[in-house]
Parts: C-alpha cells; sequence; structure tokens
C-alpha cells in the first residue's frame, strides 16, 4: 500500500495538465487525487481519460482549497505532495522521491526549492533562487496557513530542507495577460487582507533565525511592510534587480521582476490605499 500520495488542484488547466501529469508519472504506484473548481474546458476530459480520482469543489481561496482537499482525500497515506497544475517535477525530484525518500524519517515535512519558468526563461536571479517551500508532509502534521495571498503550509515538527537542485519547477503563465491578470486578482486579496487584518499575519513564524519561508515572512513583515506606501514598491524592484542581480535574467527577467516586484506592489498598495479611503468615506 503507497505511503504516499498527490493531491493537484486544478481550474482550465488544458494547457498545463498534461505536461504535469507526464512528470508525476515516474513516482509509480503513487495515487493522484485533483480537486477542480469548475473548469469549463478540457481539463476534466484529460483527468478523466487518465483515470485520475477527482472530486469537484467550489473555490473560495487557495488555503481553503488545499485544505479540504487534504481533508477529503480517498487516499489516507501518511504523506502528502501537493503541487498546482502548472507545476512539475523535475527528473532530479522524482529520483529522490522514488529512491532516497524514507516514510520512516524521523521528519515531518520537506521544503524543495521551485524553479520559476517565465517566457521559456528559468529565473534564477533576483533572489528568485533557491527559492524553498515546504510541499511534502505527514498527512496529520501538515496543512495551508488561512491566508487569502501568500499562504505556506505550515508543519509541526522536524521540517527537512532538500538540497538546491532536487527542486519542483513552476511554469507561472502562458502569457502576459494570463500574469496580469492573475496577479490583479491577488493584489485584491492581498489589499482586502492587509486593510482588514485584525490580527496576525497568518502561522508562518516570523524568525530572521528560521527556515527560509520564516525568513521571507520577517522580511516581508519587520521590513517592507514597515516601508512607506507607494515608494516600497520601487525600492523593492531596485533591490532584486541590481542588488540581487536580476537584471542577468535577460529581458524575460527584467518584465518578470518589474511586473513582480514593483507593479503587482504598487497595485496592491494602490488598492489597499482605495479600500482605507472608502471605509474612512463610509464612516463619516
Amino acid at each position: 500500500m503507497p505511503r504516499l500520495s498527490v493531491i493537484l488542484l486544478t481550474f482550465n488547466e488544458e494547457k498545463n495538465i498534461e505536461a504535469c501529469l507526464d512528470s508525476l508519472q515516474a513516482l509509480a504506484g503513487v495515487p493522484i487525487f485533483v480537486v477542480d473548481s469548475g473548469s469549463t474546458d478540457r481539463t476534466l476530459e484529460v483527468l478523466a481519460a487518465r483515470n485520475v480520482v477527482v472530486a469537484k469543489h467550489a473555490f473560495e481561496n487557495y488555503a481553503q482549497q488545499r485544505n479540504w482537499a487534504q481533508e477529503n482525500a480517498p487516499f489516507q497515506t501518511e504523506w502528502v505532495l501537493h503541487i498546482d497544475a502548472g507545476e512539475r517535477l523535475t527528473p532530479e525530484l522524482a529520483q529522490w522521491l522514488n529512491h532516497s525518500f524514507d516514510p520512516d524519517t524521523t521528519a515531518n515535512g520537506f521544503m524543495f526549492s521551485r524553479r520559476t519558468f517565465f517566457m521559456h526563461r528559468w529565473i534564477r536571479f533576483g533572489g528568485h533562487y533557491p527559492n524553498f517551500h515546504l510541499r511534502l508532509f505527514r498527512h496529520a502534521s501538515g496543512h495551508c496557513e488561512a491566508k487569502a495571498y501568500d499562504q505556506h503550509f505550515v508543519c509541526e515538527g522536524q521540517v527537512e530542507k532538500v538540497p538546491a537542485g532536487i527542486d519542483f519547477m513552476d511554469h507561472v503563465a502562458h502569457n502576459l495577460s494570463e500574469f496580469t491578470s492573475g496577479h490583479c486578482r491577488w493584489a485584491l486579496a492581498e489589499a482586502l487582507e492587509r486593510a482588514t487584518a485584525t490580527g496576525p499575519e497568518g502561522e508562518v513564524s516570523a524568525r530572521i533565525d528560521g527556515t527560509a519561508i520564516e525568513r521571507r515572512r520577517w522580511w516581508k513583515t519587520h521590513l517592507f511592510d514597515r516601508s512607506p506606501l507607494f515608494l516600497r514598491a520601487f525600492l523593492y524592484f531596485f533591490y532584486r534587480y541590481f542588488i540581487r542581480l536580476g537584471f542577468l535574467d535577460g529581458v524575460p527577467g527584467l518584465i518578470f521582476h518589474f511586473l513582480q516586484a514593483c507593479w503587482f506592489r504598487f497595485l496592491v498598495d494602490a488598492m489597499e490605499y482605495e479600500i482605507r479611503q472608502q471605509k474612512q468615506a463610509s464612516k463619516s
């Protein structure tokens, strides 16, 4: 009986799903559970042709969808690996899962680095690689933190970091229209969360001496969030593009780093400002 299963979320992923499933074929005997949030393209047809177990569930946000999928997975395996349809296992990661991963390890979770591909280029600079994320953990020990945006998986107990090179790949978008429209939705989600925040930001601890995820949360909450509204978007782009050598990613890197580090962060600030202005006007 397999001790590991894969959880995969989909919504109109016909451009991605076959390549994702092809990469998962390297995990012989590992069951896959897909939660679809109402695809209207060929996604479900592809999944049916491959005999993948699918459940349909209305989408509220990624955290709730990931946790619902984990709680309702038909495969009660000890370990679970979460991926998205736009992601792929590298051959190195598949080999590690097949031959080096020990389900009886003392660790409860593992972090892998992500290789981001944008406009057919691997974005290696700007602080974007290595970029570790928790994706593999014991079913009983991990879940996704309840945040509308920038949510991470959290895991009780020991978490180990797999060396860079044993990665998963993330193809963030097929074109700029997909990229910008997706970031517009995420900007609104984060702006709403920031403008209405009443407690700590998520469950991930903000620790400068913690894991890679905890360090990123520390820098965001203790430095970026405390910087002046609007100005911080330009400062962040300068940091990523010049200090962290993002310019070495070529023209695709210029587009990626500017849109993600400057345009997106400025849009979040603008939306947050608009929401706060609307709330203030409603009180007067």
